[in-house]
């Protein structure tokens, strides 16, 4: 038994050291609370964002007199791509919440694989603002041509335009730096979480060691 028992302890000490994803690994996220419920309220919290979306574009899509763009402010040429555009966000929306109720569901049920979609999401919202963060970096003259094609009566349009070009850049880089570290922050609470229920479903398995004479 002490043999057995000397075994296995070297063998999980080095799995631990070898993976080095383990440094990473807290069941605590910001508030101190658990990783678990933070992935709870960080999927409510998308929930009711992307229901308050979908209502408004169902809304849009019910009275379009309400919310209709003229030609001026749209661009004739897209002019009569407006429909299809809502049915698409109101598309998007739908499965936004499927996603963002599964992960508040597994991770309350505690259910790992209900959380993947949710943190797939998260990679794909990431990987598209570091693309955005890139571009601004490589092309900075996209953000002055940018701002030439809002509307004449977007707020502070002109008092923006006025600032240095140079400076612009650095602070939207700097503000892009900090939702970047923001989500990921968020991608790896989320992460954390699965990592927990999955050890969590995985200890119920246990394994005895038998001999002669006992039963460990």
């Amino acid at each position: 038994r002490g043999a057995a028992r000397s075994g296995a302890e070297p063998g999980a000490a080095a799995e631990m050291l070898s993976s080095p994803w383990a440094r990473f690994y807290s069941n605590s996220c910001c508030l101190c609370c658990h990783v678990r419920t933070g992935t709870i309220i960080l999927g409510v919290w998308y929930l009711i964002i992307n229901s308050v979306v979908l209502l408004i574009l169902l809304s849009a899509l019910t009275d379009p007199d309400q919310y209709h763009l003229t030609s001026a402010e749209l661009g004739g040429e897209f002019e009569f791509m407006d429909d299809a555009n809502m049915c698409i966000a109101t598309a998007i929306s739908l499965l936004m919440i499927l996603i963002c109720a599964m992960a508040t569901y597994g991770a309350y049920k505690q259910h790992a694989a209900w959380i993947i979609p949710f943190f797939c999401y998260q990679i794909f919202d990431f990987a598209l603002n570091t693309l955005v963060a890139i571009s601004v970096l490589v092309y900075p003259s996209t953000i002055q041509d940018y701002l030439r094609q809002l509307p004449t009566n977007f707020p502070y349009k002109e008092e923006i335009m006025s600032v240095n070009p140079t400076c612009l850049v650095v602070i939207i880089l700097l503000f892009i730096s900090i939702i970047l570290a923001f989500k990921g922050y968020l991608i790896s609470c989320v992460w954390n979480c699965y990592r927990y229920i999955n050890g969590r479903n995985n200890s119920d398995v246990l394994v005895y060691i038998t001999t002669n004479d006992t039963a460990v």
